[in-house]
C-alpha cells in the first residue's frame, strides 16, 4: 500500500485522513504536515500519525495530498516544488485551483490528479470527482479512486467541469444545510416543538435522498408523486415558484462557480 503525505492537514486534510484509517489504511502508510505544532500534535494524539516537516513529506511519501487553503498553495509548492521528484504523484484538494497551477511549479512531467470531495465524508458518504492533470494517466486516477472511494462514491470527471462540481457538490451540503434549517424553522412557526421538526425533516431529506439514489427515477417523477391534485404539496410549490426559488438556486450556484474561477485566477 502506498504511504500518503497530506501537506497541510486542515479541514478537508483531516477528512481525507479519518476516512483512510476508518478504510482500513495502515497509520503507519500516512503522514501528515501542519502549519502548527500544536495543530500537527493534536493530530497525531487523535489518529496515531507522524507529523513530519514538508521536506520530510516529500522524500518519504509516494502520494503527496496538497491540503492547503488555495491561496496558502503558491506558498508551498514554492517551498517543496524543487523537492519533488517528477514521477511523485501530487493530489490537489485545492478547490478552485487547476493542475496547471501545480505543473507550473512542479519539475515537468510531474503527474497532478486534481479531487473535488464534500464534507460527508465524514460519515463516509462523500462525493468526489477526480480528474487528470496533464500527466496523469489512468493508474494515476485509480490511485486517487482507491484513496477517496472508502469515503464515498467517486467520479472522473473532465479537468473544465471541476468549476462546476466545486460549486454543485462541493459547496452543497451547505445548500441543504440551509434549507433544512429553513424548513425548521417553518415547523417551529407552525407550531412544532423544534426537536419534532428536525426529526421530521432530517428523516424526510435522508429518506428522500435514498428515494433518489435507489429509485433511479428522475425527481420530477418523484416529485409529482406527492403532488395530489388541488392538494397541500402544490400549494406550497406554488409559493416556492412565486418566490423565486428555482431561479435563485440557479443563481447561487453560478456564483459558486464563478468564485472558484476567481481563486483560480487570483492564486497564479
Amino acid at each position: 500500500m502506498h504511504t500518503v503525505a497530506i501537506l497541510g492537514t486542515g479541514k478537508m486534510g483531516e477528512l481525507v485522513l479519518a476516512g483512510l484509517l476508518r478504510s482500513g489504511w495502515p497509520a503507519d502508510r500516512l503522514l501528515i504536515t501542519a502549519r502548527r505544532p500544536e495543530r500537527g500534535a493534536e493530530l497525531a494524539a487523535k489518529y496515531g500519525v507522524t507529523v513530519v516537516t514538508n521536506a520530510e513529506a516529500v522524500e518519504r511519501a509516494e502520494i503527496l495530498a496538497i491540503g492547503v487553503k488555495p491561496q496558502d498553495a503558491g506558498t508551498l509548492l514554492d517551498e517543496v516544488g524543487p523537492k519533488v521528484p517528477a514521477g511523485k504523484l501530487v493530489v490537489s484538494l485545492c478547490a478552485g485551483l487547476p493542475t496547471g497551477f501545480f505543473a507550473a511549479r512542479l519539475p515537468e512531467g510531474t503527474p497532478v490528479v486534481r479531487v473535488m470531495t464534500n464534507t460527508p465524508a465524514l460519515v463516509d458518504q462523500a462525493m468526489t470527482a477526480i480528474s487528470a492533470g496533464p500527466h496523469a494517466n489512468g493508474e494515476h486516477l485509480a490511485i486517487a479512486e482507491e484513496m477517496f472511494k472508502p469515503l464515498g462514491v467517486t467520479l472522473r470527471v473532465p479537468e473544465s467541469q471541476q468549476d462546476a462540481v466545486t460549486a454543485l457538490s462541493g459547496s452543497g451540503p451547505a445548500y441543504f444545510y440551509l434549507l433544512v434549517e429553513a424548513m425548521i424553522d417553518a415547523g417551529i412557526l407552525l407550531g412544532l416543538p423544534r426537536q419534532v421538526a428536525h426529526e421530521l425533516i432530517v428523516q424526510t431529506a435522508i429518506g428522500s435522498a435514498v428515494m433518489l439514489r435507489d429509485s433511479g427515477e428522475h425527481p420530477v417523477k418523484l416529485r409529482e408523486a406527492v403532488t395530489s391534485p388541488a392538494g397541500t404539496t402544490i400549494s406550497a410549490i406554488r409559493e416556492l415558484e412565486k418566490h423565486g426559488v428555482r431561479a435563485a438556486l440557479l443563481a447561487a450556484l453560478e456564483a459558486a462557480r464563478d468564485r472558484a474561477r476567481e481563486i483560480a485566477t487570483q492564486s497564479v
